[in-house]
């Protein structure tokens, strides 16, 4: 019988770390089916998933300027980019023109414009393994920023008592997505990949815990917010935040869709 070695466990967290990180890029796909059968993004905002779309073009850079362990990190940030990249085409699509705009502003300013800048940079400043070390750190730190993105959910859980704008399945899978990645990363010494995702499990398992706390909590304790008043959640890989505008519509609809997600391996995500 053979036994089990460091890389045969590393190999194993990698594999459960691109199972549970698509289904983290997937959770998305109810909304977009809903945009593509009303014709309309209904107030939802493209900048989680163009964060998101970032995320996997950096750590796809990273993955190749590395020289080993590169293969679950392309694995899953090849098909997070393609996800990711049909989720911004649907909502070009469908989204008004001033969204569109915006939109478009985005995705040439930030996914094409700051991505050429750290790529030329660190292809005509630097080589070999301190290209790797200078884009891995550029990686941690963007991963860092976008964990710490759940912070504002979690202040309005305290401030509310009530887990009505944090989904428990949500926070359940980002938090094994964090442990599988943060594994990952620890038993192949990739610091770059093990540091952030101490922080995902961090602040996963603090929003498990408030939902402890406060899924009993009575709807009627909630005081009224106005819609912009909600936080400015980012959700990696796959987020959605609402902003609806339509006053018309139900309080429960509008509070269903002020949700955030968060992400993998670097969920980062991986």
């Amino acid at each position: 019988m053979a036994m089990l070695t460091v890389p045969h466990v590393a190999f194993a967290f990698g594999i459960l770390g691109n199972i549970v990180s698509m289904l983290v890029y997937l959770a998305p796909v109810p909304t977009f089916y809903k945009i593509y059968k009303r014709k309309s993004t209904e107030g939802f905002q493209s900048i989680p998933y163009s964060v998101a779309l970032f995320s996997a073009m950096l750590l796809l850079y990273y993955a190749f300027v590395k020289t080993d362990n590169q293969v679950m990190l392309i694995t899953i940030n090849s098909v997070g980019l393609c996800i990711e990249a049909v989720y911004l085409l649907v909502y070009i699509i469908y989204a008004p023109r001033p969204a569109k705009i915006y939109t478009a502003k985005l995705l040439i300013l930030f996914n094409t414009g700051l991505y050429a800048v750290i790529v030329l940079f660190t292809f005509f400043f630097s080589e070999g393994h301190r290209r790797a070390k200078i884009v891995g750190w550029i990686c941690a730190i963007f991963s860092v920023i976008v964990f710490a993105a759940p912070l504002s959910i979690i202040r309005l859980v305290i401030r509310t008592k009530s887990v009505e704008y944090m989904p428990f399945p949500l926070s359940f899978f980002l938090t094994v997505c964090a442990v599988m990645w943060f594994f990952y990363g620890l038993l192949i010494r990739d610091f770059f990949i093990a540091f952030p995702n101490v922080l995902g499990f961090s602040f996963g398992i603090t929003q498990m815990i408030l939902y402890a706390i406060y899924k009993d909590a009575k709807k009627g304790v909630l005081p009224e917010f106005k819609l912009q008043e909600l936080p400015n959640c980012l959700v990696f890989p796959g987020a959605e935040k609402a902003e609806n505008t339509d006053d018309t519509k139900p309080n429960e609809e509008q509070k269903n869709t002020a949700t955030t997600e968060g992400g993998a391996g670097g969920e980062l995500k991986v």
